[in-house]
């Protein structure tokens, strides 16, 4: 029996292994809603190319025709590097003043060919050519990049460096069981390397919170070597509460080391979510932890 896992051809595999399981065409297309005729085609290109055979055909071919000539898009690419924050309607616009006469769409499916389309990637490409070459930026350049810094710190996006940087915790709802309760998912997320551990716990309480960091998380960071620097955390009851009787204060060994995460990340993170985190009326802290050898002696 033929087994693919591709999205494009899992039905047509499948019509032509219910065929074989059926040994009937015609009732195993009624069931797949096609024709026999259809069926055929499949089972014709199955046996002539194998399961690949399957895949949709594109039959557009590139028009090399269409394209606008190579030095113009040289200009539309320099251009947007050299003003990212620019849209494709302001390109042209100020192309056209230099004598390039390309329209808006024209400036758009050139960026979208070299993959410019938005200013995030813009600034990304602009960021690499900067870091290669050695460029001076330019004030527009500069202001860009600004701007794109304060939305990112807006939306909370944190900025980090190595694994066990700064890891992310938070508690989340998963629903009710009968005969059981209210059902608690702990979650740990690595920032950096997105290395994620998650445990059921049927209460929302310093203690599990803690529980989880002792059992999944400071064994995983032990086995390779790494130190766990940092944790972000929302400021619930199960992660804040008085040094000296929260449990989970009590095993950060936190002396006073909390402040707001506000900074850009360097891998796209975006932790906890902003709709989750930022949008709370709890804002989110940072604990300074003590090195995961240091942490285990407080369990």
């Amino acid at each position: 029996m033929t087994q693919s896992n591709s999205r494009i051809i899992r039905n047509k595999v499948g019509l032509l292994n219910l065929a074989e399981e059926l040994q009937n065409v015609s009732k195993a297309c009624r069931m797949m809603g096609v024709s026999r005729d259809t069926f055929y085609r499949y089972q014709a290109a199955r046996d002539e190319g194998g399961v690949e055979a399957l895949l949709d055909q594109n039959r557009r071919k590139p028009n090399p025709k269409n394209r606008v000539e190579p030095q113009i898009e040289d200009a539309v690419l320099a251009f947007a590097l050299e003003f990212p924050a620019h849209g494709q309607v302001r390109a042209s616009n100020e192309l056209r003043k230099n004598g390039i006469f390309v329209s808006p769409s024209g400036v758009r499916s050139i960026l979208l060919r070299s993959k410019l389309h938005n200013r995030k990637l813009r600034l990304r490409a602009l960021e690499v050519k900067m870091a290669k070459e050695g460029l001076v930026l330019t004030e527009a350049q500069v202001v860009a990049m600004e701007r794109e810094k304060s939305t990112n710190e807006a939306h909370g996006e944190i900025e980090t460096e190595h694994p066990g940087y700064l890891g992310s915790q938070d508690t989340y709802y998963v629903g009710t069981i009968k005969g059981i309760g209210r059902i608690y998912q702990q979650t740990f997320v690595d920032t950096y390397s997105k290395v994620a551990a998650c445990k059921l716990y049927t209460t929302k309480t310093p203690i599990t919170e803690a529980n989880l960091l002792n059992d999944r998380v400071l064994p995983l960071f032990e086995e390779d070597g790494i130190d766990l620097l940092r944790i972000l955390t929302d400021r619930g009851s199960e992660f804040c509460g008085r040094p000296e009787r929260h449990d989970y204060e009590l095993f950060l060994a936190v002396n006073a080391g909390t402040f707001l995460a506000r900074t850009r990340h360097g891998s796209g993170f975006y932790t906890m979510g902003p709709e989750t985190l930022l949008a709370s009326p709890k804002p989110p802290r940072i604990c300074l932890l003590l090195r995961v050898s240091q942490m285990s002696h407080h369990v």
